[in-house]
């Protein structure tokens, strides 16, 4: 599997593994926004035919309150690519983005309080913590977790 930095021609493939993985779903126009103004902060895996197989769809906040900071708006690998490592590589090149082209002192998401697996993903492997739980984030009502990579506090435990 290939991760490479998406283009304008993976936004409908990005959304189509959004729509089959996922219950919250975004509008062509969203990630047509995230491609435009953070070109360097979203990436696809694909599959050896160049089928969008996965995604990470990052931005940087827009109105941060202090140090610069990213986002991951949305990370989905379909099922039959997933336990191959492709999410933790798309993020992991994501992180590597953020820091080079704004210099992100952290990087912030959500994920479902249920979603086992993501959360295994960020806090044991990448390092994220929880730092906060927002209740009935999701429309469906569903609490997320709200996670934290601090780069800096990272760095100075290495």
């Amino acid at each position: 599997m290939d991760i490479r930095q998406a283009t304008i021609d993976d936004l409908l493939g990005m959304q189509n593994a959004n729509l089959l993985n996922l219950p919250e779903n975004y509008t062509f126009k969203y990630y047509l926004y995230h491609a435009l103004t953070w070109p360097e902060l979203s990436y696809v895996a694909v599959d050896p035919q160049g089928r969008v197989v996965g995604y990470i769809l990052s931005k940087m906040e827009e109105e941060p309150a202090g140090e610069p900071h990213g986002h991951v708006t949305s990370i989905s690998v379909i099922r039959p690519y997933r336990r191959l490592g492709l999410a933790n590589r798309l993020m992991r090149q994501a992180q590597e983005a953020m820091v080079a082209h704004y210099g992100a002192a952290q990087i912030t998401l959500h994920v479902r309080k249920s979603n086992r697996a993501a959360i295994s993903l960020y806090r044991d492997t990448l390092g994220f913590e929880v730092h906060e739980v927002q209740k009935s984030y999701y429309a469906d009502g569903e609490d997320a977790y709200g996670m934290r990579y601090d780069f800096k506090q990272t760095a100075e435990a290495a």
